[in-house]
C-alpha cells in the first residue's frame, strides 16, 4: 500500500455544519492536511447539534461534528476580527484549497472573498459552497440544506403519497451532495491548476447538485422535451411492479422484481405458490395493473420469513430483493465492516467510537480516518507554529484578547 492520495495537499476549512465540512473530510480521508478553523468559545455550529451520548450536551461530544471532521487537525480564530482575517489569510497563503459555505455579502465584507484572498496566492482553489450558488438573484438569501432541497423540484417528485403533500427529505441531502461535488471539482480544479493558470473558485450550489442527480435525467429532461415529467407514487413504482416495501417476521424487506426472470426467480424464491399462475400476473405490465392484488399475497410470505432469509433465497435467484436495515443493524453489517466502511477511531472526551471510514476506494492508496475529529482549538499551537511561525508569547497574547 502506498502512502495516501492526497498526502502533502493543504486545506482549510472555514465551513460551518455539514457541507463545507464534509467535504473538507473527504480530502483529509485521503491524505490531506486539513486545518478546521473554527470561533473561539463557541466552535462550529454542529458541536451543538448532537447527537449526544445520553442526550447530554456537550460541544466535545456531539455525533455530528465528530463524523463531519474526523481526519482533521483544528484551531480556533475569530475572522469577524481584523487581527483574526490576518492570520487567516496567512494560513491561506500556504494552502493550497479553501473550503467555506458562507454567504457571500459575509465573505465581502470580511474581506475573504476569492479576488482578495488570490492576492496572496494566486494558486488558491476556493471551494464555496451555499443553497443556491454565487450568482443570480437567490445567491445572498438565506437558507439550509431543505431550502436547496425543495427548490429542484425533487420533493414533488419523491417524496410523499400521491395526493398528499410533499414531505421533507432525509436529514443534509443536499448538503453531502454538495460536499461530494465540491470535493470532486475541487480536487479537479487543484489538478488543473497548471492547464487553468492558476487558482480559481469553485461555485457549487447545493440545490444544483440535488437538480443534477435527484431531479434530473427523465425528470428535468422530460420537461424540455415533452412537457410531461413524473410525479411522486408513495412506496414502489406505478408503472413496474413487484416494487414495493413489505413487512417481514424482523422487519421490512425491498422487494424488486419487475423484470420476466426476476419475477421467475421470485416466484422460485416463495415456492412456486399457485397463485403466481395467475393470468393477471403473467405480464410486467398485469403485473403492475394488478399490484394492489399482488401485495397481500406477497406479504403472506414475507411476514413468515426473516429478511435475511428473503434477500438471500431472493438473491440466490438472481432477484435484486434486500433487507431494510436499521442504522444500528448498519452498524454491524458484516459486508460493510470487511469493506472497512465502519472503523473505530480513539477521541479525547468520547473514548473508542465506531464511525464510517473513507466512502470510495482507491487502489493502491492508503485510504483511511487515522485521527479523530479535533477538540476545539486542539491544534493551536502546533498549527500557528508550523504554519505562521508564532511562538507561545504570541498565542498567549492572542488568547487573552479572545483572538484564538
Amino acid at each position: 500500500m502506498t502512502a495516501a492520495a492526497l498526502a502533502g495537499l493543504k486545506v482549510i476549512d472555514l465551513g460551518q455544519a455539514v457541507s463545507a465540512p464534509w467535504c473538507a473530510r473527504l480530502f483529509a480521508d485521503y491524505g490531506a492536511d486539513v486545518i478546521k478553523v473554527e470561533p473561539p468559545r463557541t466552535g462550529d455550529v454542529a458541536r451543538h447539534w448532537g447527537p449526544f451520548p445520553g442526550d447530554r450536551p456537550d460541544p466535545e461530544k456531539s455525533g455530528l461534528y465528530f463524523f463531519l471532521n474526523t481526519g482533521k487537525r483544528g484551531v480556533t480564530l475569530d475572522v469577524s476580527r481584523a487581527e483574526g482575517r490576518e492570520l487567516l489569510g496567512g494560513l491561506v497563503r500556504g494552502a493550497d484549497v479553501l473550503i467555506e459555505n458562507h454567504l457571500p455579502p459575509r465573505m465581502r465584507d470580511w474581506g475573504l472573498d476569492y479576488a482578495t484572498l488570490a492576492q496572496g496566492n494566486p494558486d488558491l482553489v476556493m471551494i464555496s459552497i451555499t443553497p443556491f450558488g454565487q450568482t443570480g438573484p437567490y445567491r445572498d438569501w438565506h437558507g439550509c440544506d431543505l431550502n436547496a432541497f425543495h427548490l429542484t423540484g425533487a420533493s414533488s417528485r419523491y417524496c410523499g403519497r400521491p395526493g398528499e403533500a410533499p414531505l421533507e427529505h432525509g436529514t443534509f441531502a443536499a448538503d453531502f451532495c454538495g460536499g461530494a461535488a465540491g470535493a470532486a471539482w475541487g480536487l479537479a480544479a487543484v489538478l488543473g491548476r497548471r492547464f487553468a493558470g492558476g487558482g480559481q473558485q469553485l461555485d457549487v450550489a447545493c440545490a444544483e447538485a440535488i437538480a443534477a442527480t435527484f431531479s434530473g435525467s427523465q425528470n428535468i429532461g422530460a420537461v424540455a422535451l415533452t412537457g410531461a415529467f413524473d410525479r411522486r407514487t408513495g412506496v414502489g413504482m406505478s408503472l413496474r411492479a413487484p416494487a414495493t416495501i413489505l413487512p417481514c417476521r424482523d422487519g421490512h424487506a425491498w422487494i424488486l422484481a419487475i423484470e420476466d426472470a426476476q419475477w421467475q426467480g421470485l416466484v422460485r424464491a416463495m415456492g412456486n405458490p399457485a397463485w403466481t399462475e395467475a393470468e393477471v400476473f403473467r405480464d410486467l405490465y398485469m403485473r403492475a395493473e394488478h399490484a394492489d392484488a399482488m401485495y397481500p399475497l406477497l406479504a403472506e410470505w414475507t411476514r413468515a420469513q426473516s429478511k435475511w432469509e428473503i434477500m438471500e433465497r431472493c438473491q440466490a435467484e438472481g432477484v435484486p430483493v434486500t433487507a431494510v436495515f436499521t442504522v444500528a443493524e448498519v452498524a454491524d453489517h458484516p459486508h460493510l465492516r470487511e469493506r472497512g466502511c465502519i472503523v473505530a477511531l480513539e477521541h479525547a472526551a468520547l473514548g473508542s467510537v465506531r464511525t464510517l471510514g473513507a466512502p470510495f476506494r482507491l487502489q493502491g492508496s492508503a485510504v483511511r480516518p487515522t485521527r479523530a475529529a479535533p477538540l476545539l482549538g486542539e491544534h493551536n499551537a502546533e498549527v500557528y507554529r508550523d504554519w505562521l511561525g508564532l511562538d507561545e508569547r504570541e498565542l498567549d497574547r492572542l488568547r487573552l484578547t479572545g483572538v484564538v
